[in-house]
């Protein structure tokens, strides 16, 4: 049997930070469970397999229903959530191994700038043309 995607610890831990289902005035069909829906999510993140791809046999529903949770999910904050709620988790266990962390200029904030470059001089459009 296949590794799942998603192990009934890793689904309790983030269980709680799913938004509950919207109501349906009008009745329609059933709703894809949220455990289905991040399964598809997930195999889609991991295989690189494009949403309309997303095989029917998992049980996850449609790519496009994925990828609308996934969109939905992501404007109501959860993925922010869940970061949080498994990087506490890990912190709290000591899982997390901070002598391999990086940062670069581009996720920190240079607070008071550094040294500021010198301009580059324009050439005119004259100068420009006699040097070619």
């Amino acid at each position: 049997m296949a590794k799942p995607l998603l192990t009934d610890e890793l689904w309790e831990q983030i269980k709680p930070h799913i938004p509950p289902e919207p109501p349906k005035p009008k009745g329609g069909r059933p709703r894809i469970s949220d455990r289905a829906c991040l399964t598809g999510i997930l195999f889609v993140l991991k295989t690189g397999t494009p949403w309309e791809y997303l095989p029917r046999e998992m049980g996850c529903g449609s790519g496009m229903t994925c990828w609308r949770r996934l969109r939905d999910w992501q404007v109501a904050g959860v993925w922010r959530k869940i970061w949080h709620t498994l990087l506490n988790k890990l912190g709290m266990a000591d899982a997390i191994d901070w002598s391999v962390a990086a940062i670069d200029s581009c996720s920190v904030l240079a607070l008071f700038g550094g040294r500021k470059q010198a301009q580059i001089p324009r050439i005119g459009a004259k100068t420009a043309r006699n040097a070619i």
